[in-house]
């Protein structure tokens, strides 16, 4: 195990800064033995585009309540309707659930989709993250994610930072911290994972953060590398993606972005902690402070930023789940937006927040709602999208899209279109030789672009 040893700061999801910096991690995942050197090298073959536009992806783990969260029942009978009031939100016309008086107040820069289809069903958020049904292509590798994808077709703005980073916490339903992979482009496209399982591949013995840019004492307590490395100079001559993968190791872009201790007290309050977490149980932790690492992350040029925001598989207690996630989502997202707006780049940022799929109309016996996969919901912002208005509608039991149906891989369409790919044209090309787009249904939701 490489492990770096410096002070030590902790994170809201128990992990310590110290523990973070773990090389293994830089191996983008340890997947299939492919190294943070073969991981540039691969992301360089493909170019590195000119503009930097990326995307937030916060997955809402378990499917979140459509009727409790962006399109309240009002006219449905009391075994459907839930306890949830909707209020008015700061674009005349538009109301949505009580629990998010801060989202309503910014509503004009947020778009609420109300008819989401085309759910699989799968309990996971592979969907949520390529646009695909987990199954297609599975024989050649699978379909890559959004963050894979653009790092092969706009590689990284800069070699110290990777394109795509994963933030997901790790949960005991696994396919709830799913990173997104790179399917059949390989393991050199897998996003960068702070705390993935190559953690504990490698360990540098003595060696503190501030000798990091020592390369010469990084170079003699690297396990795999020879002892006749010496000082003479052989490591100008070496591979020039090793080199870059060290730049990555000795850059303090990436570790300060990850270190919100260096951000304004008052920024952080304002996103909160999401503490205590409650109703977790398998699922992820409310964890607001990667709302806040990820736009860290995104300034320091990272294109895709994915995370897993609490466990929403609300089968009991469905209502008392949504007022404790819903209530520090509101404040996540409304910092999170309004950060990336007084910054300047909420224009070129992305920032999506939805599930695998919906609830049931009917509340069960336990007072919860079981999966629904007919019609789900989403929330968007920035992007340079035409933001504060709300798409589409569902009946008046929410049992299925009345009022313009949105299909997922439209959702996705438009992220692509939003990071300066054209999905209409854009293919990649795998292991058969064969190009495939990037989705099937491939023009962006027009309401948005």
């Amino acid at each position: 195990m490489l492990s770096f040893y410096g002070k030590k700061q902790r994170y809201c999801d128990g992990v310590s800064r110290r523990e973070f910096l773990k090389v293994g991690g830089f191996a983008a995942g340890a997947l299939g033995g492919f190294g943070l050197p073969q991981l540039l090298q691969a992301e360089d073959a493909a170019g590195t585009g000119s503009s930097h536009k990326s995307v937030i992806h916060i997955f809402l783990g378990g499917g979140p309540p459509h009727q409790d969260m962006w399109e309240i029942k009002t006219d449905a009978p009391k075994e459907i309707r839930g306890e949830f009031n909707p209020i008015d939100t700061n674009v005349p016309g538009i109301q949505i659930g009580e629990c998010f008086p801060k989202i309503a107040a910014m509503m004009d820069k947020m778009a609420v989709i109300r008819s989401v289809v085309g759910c699989s069903g799968g309990h996971d958020s592979f969907q949520c993250f390529s646009g695909w049904n987990r199954r297609s292509l599975d024989s050649i590798g699978g379909r890559p994610s959004i963050g894979s994808a653009v790092a092969k077709l706009k590689g990284t703005v800069e070699p110290a930072v990777p394109a795509s980073v994963a933030l997901a916490a790790k949960t005991r339903h696994a396919p709830w911290s799913y990173p997104g992979g790179p399917g059949f482009l390989g393991a050199g496209f897998s996003p960068f994972q702070p705390e993935g399982e190559g953690m504990a591949d490698l360990k540098l013995n003595n060696v503190s953060l501030d000798r990091l840019s020592d390369r010469k004492s990084l170079l003699k307590g690297l396990d795999g590398l020879r002892r006749d490395v010496d000082a003479s100079g052989m490591i100008n001559g070496m591979d020039a993606f090793t080199q870059a993968a060290f730049g990555v190791l000795t850059s303090s872009k990436l570790v300060d972005a990850l270190d919100i201790s260096k951000e304004d007290p008052k920024i952080r309050a304002r996103y909160g902690d999401g503490k205590p977490y409650k109703y977790q149980y398998d699922g992820a932790p409310t964890c607001n402070d990667h709302l806040l690492i990820a736009r860290r992350l995104v300034e320091v040029g990272v294109r895709s930023v994915t995370l897993s925001y609490g466990r929403w598989d609300s089968h009991g207690a469905n209502f008392d789940l949504v007022r404790h996630h819903g209530t520090r989502l509101d404040q996540g997202v409304a910092a999170l937006v309004q950060d990336l707006d007084e910054r300047g780049i909420l224009d070129d940022v992305t920032v999506i927040v939805w599930g695998e799929f919906g609830r049931t109309p009917r509340i069960n016996p336990g007072a919860g709602r079981d999966h629904w996969p007919r019609v789900s919901c989403a929330l968007l912002a920035g992007g340079g999208m035409q933001t504060g208005q709300a798409i589409g509608a569902t009946n008046r039991l929410g049992e299925y899209a009345q009022e313009r149906p949105v299909d997922m891989q439209e959702v996705v369409s438009t992220i692509y279109h939003n990071l300066g790919i054209n999905p209409m044209t854009t293919t990649l090309q795998d292991p058969t030789g064969r190009p495939q787009f990037l989705t099937d249904i491939r023009e962006p939701i027009r309401e948005l672009v």
